[in-house]
């Protein structure tokens, strides 16, 4: 009976002819001996295929199939840019924030981007610029954040190009949810987030909150901010509707009030909770329970 040889690098494999090894082995044993030639045959170039020199990644490290959505986020409040930026990540979306005008120029260029969270008034310039630069070259979508809310700044955003305008404050659940209809309607398909599950039960019956099944030592005052906080979770409520909500709208307390009480709340939701920090501060804009 003759024999053969096939050279791979460095390797030279010796096996009988393939017609009576085919008679032997069956379908399935080819298959196996083909396998384990090739890994044979790729020793010489690091028993992975790749060349001398390249090291296999570490585990963990090799790209998925496909690229997470990315976002670029102008934005010049750095507490405000913190909220967009958690509220996009948990949906997902992995999101590039700029401070200044000519930074997000600089990353629009590099391109890459899915969706463009513009604010308007900046350090220097304004988002619509950008928003009528991006419109021109052109259809990513584009989500225009502004402490102005008149109508005809609405309006102007729109002409400009904007896809949809957001005024300040604003609840990051409903950025959150412009951003994923926007994606939707551009045809990007966006794998939504599982739903969070609360650790909070508010039993309003008995005037009472419990946290991860323990009833919370609250006050009157402090149970009707909670209680107003949880109703609106991963909305940011102005110091003005709590001091409302816990003290009516004759009260004479001041702000400082409910900055006062917030302090408490958080002592008493860490004695159950230390790993977490629930009620999260919004420099100018108020106070925001994330769940």
């Amino acid at each position: 009976m003759g024999y053969g040889v096939v050279i791979a690098p460095a390797t030279v494999v010796c096996f009988s002819l393939a017609e009576p090894i085919a008679r032997v082995l069956g379908k399935t044993g080819i298959n196996v001996m083909t396998r384990l030639m090739g890994l044979i045959g790729g020793a010489g170039r690091g028993g992975d295929g790749r060349g001398p020199g390249q090291a296999v990644p570490p585990a963990g490290t090799l790209k998925p199939a496909m690229a997470s959505l990315r976002v670029l986020l102008l934005e010049d409040d750095p507490a405000i840019a913190r909220t967009v930026a958690y509220a996009l990540e948990r949906e997902g979306l992995h999101t590039t924030h700029s401070l200044l005008l000519r930074d997000a120029r600089s990353q629009w260029s590099s391109g890459g981007f899915d969706l463009l969270v513009l604010d308007v008034g900046l350090p220097d310039g304004s988002g619509l610029d950008l928003c009528r630069e991006v419109r021109a070259a052109g259809n990513t979508p584009v989500l225009m954040l502004s402490a102005r809310g008149e109508e005809l700044d609405r309006v102007l955003g729109l002409e400009l190009g904007a896809d949809d305008y957001l005024a300040k404050p604003f609840s990051p659940r409903e950025l959150a949810a412009r951003a994923r209809a926007l994606l939707r309607r551009a045809g990007t398909p966006v794998a939504r987030a599982p739903a969070p599950t609360t650790a909070f039960c508010d039993d309003r019956s008995g005037q009472r909150i419990l946290l991860h099944h323990q009833p919370l030592p609250l006050t009157r005052r402090e149970y009707r901010l909670l209680s107003c906080l949880l109703a609106g979770a991963g909305r940011i409520h102005a110091r003005d509707a709590l001091l409302s909500a816990a003290w009516g709208d004759e009260s004479d307390s001041q702000d400082r009030t409910v900055d006062t009480h917030i302090k408490t709340l958080r002592a008493k939701l860490r004695e159950v909770d230390p790993a977490r920090e629930y009620i999260v501060t919004h420099r100018g804009m108020g106070y925001c329970l994330e769940i």
